[in-house]
């Protein structure tokens, strides 16, 4: 499979912490994307991307033409044991003015051309149940569902489900 990916995606910056927190707390405030419920600061986030990066793995940000940061995505390990070594669990979250638009789309490729280029085999989306435009996403990228998980979250003084998705990497 051929990537494009805009040439508006790079890595994150602390400079950046700010408008991906707003992105963040935009999802824990008015979606179930994110099943936290405290919002968070632009501190917290240059601590998180740090953390990830120190760690080998990339905070990617989709950028408009005046550098105003449209989407996020990442990666970190999917479980903490050395068999899983080969495995990540990603995140991509957009801006909710440029939902959309193809930017979820973008990074999404960029994040898997990464994690092939670090050798990684499969990536793993757990999505709530009821965000049918991510599972769309996701199978668009080649993803498959491996699994269902009923009531195992709760945000908004509702059960959540959860959704578990994978794709192979080598096939990139």
């Amino acid at each position: 499979m051929q990537l494009n990916f805009s040439k508006n995606i790079r890595a994150a910056t602390a400079s950046d912490a700010a408008a991906i927190a707003e992105i963040y707390n935009h999802a824990v405030l008015h979606s179930t994307a994110i099943w936290n419920e405290k919002t968070v600061d632009a501190a917290n986030r240059v601590a998180w991307m740090a953390e990830r990066q120190k760690m080998g793995y990339p905070v990617l940000v989709a950028v408009d033409a005046q550098q105003q940061v449209l989407g996020y995505a990442s990666f970190g390990d999917w479980r903490a044991f050395d068999g899983y070594r080969h495995t990540v669990e990603h995140s991509v979250y957009v801006h909710p003015k440029a939902q959309g638009s193809g930017i979820g789309k973008a990074l999404m490729q960029a994040l898997m051309l990464q994690a092939q280029q670090l050798g990684k085999h499969v990536m793993v989306a757990a999505i709530e149940a009821g965000n049918a435009p991510s599972i769309a996403l996701h199978r668009q990228l080649g993803f498959s569902q491996t699994g269902y998980m009923p009531q195992v979250g709760t945000k908004f003084g509702r059960w959540l489900d959860l959704v578990w998705m994978q794709r192979q990497l080598d096939s990139v």
